[in-house]
């Protein structure tokens, strides 16, 4: 069982906020409510907000990721973690080399689509759109596999 998610990109304040809040809010809608769900980023801003353009994106979903505070990924996160979710298949290489023994626990958020999300910071809100859509396909996919 996979009690205890983490989910990882670079910055920590784009595509991870955004999913973690729609993975914590999809998981709270099927009625699973014993998992916990939280980010870091392997070169994390530390301490800041996440993007306005996800905050804003994820309002219009009726989630509020606006208390995120970026976090940057420690071995401790990673042993504790059950489930481990990147946005990229180098973020996997990175951990897995960085943390060997979290081989095995180490998924693509779009593993079951065969896709990667690409890094929205600092584009446009085009961007933005694009990840937010692959990242729910993504939580659509885990969600029926959890």
């Amino acid at each position: 069982m996979f009690n205890n998610i983490l989910i990882i990109c670079v910055g920590n304040i784009c595509r991870s906020p955004m999913a973690e809040g729609m993975l914590k809010d999809a998981l709270m809608k099927t009625g699973k409510t014993d998992y916990s769900v939280s980010s870091a980023g392997l070169g994390a801003l530390t301490g800041h907000a996440a993007d306005p353009a996800a905050c804003e994106l994820m309002a219009q979903k009726g989630l509020d990721i606006s208390a995120h505070r970026a976090r940057q990924l420690t071995g401790d996160m990673i042993r504790n973690a059950d489930l481990i979710l990147v946005m990229e298949a180098w973020q996997k290489a990175a951990i897995e080399t960085r943390a060997p023994s979290a081989k095995g626990k180490v998924f693509r958020l779009g593993k079951w689509g065969k896709f990667d999300i690409s890094d929205p910071y600092r584009k446009d809100i085009s961007e933005f759109i694009r990840s937010m859509t692959l990242i729910e396909q993504g939580v659509a996919q885990w969600i029926a596999k959890l």
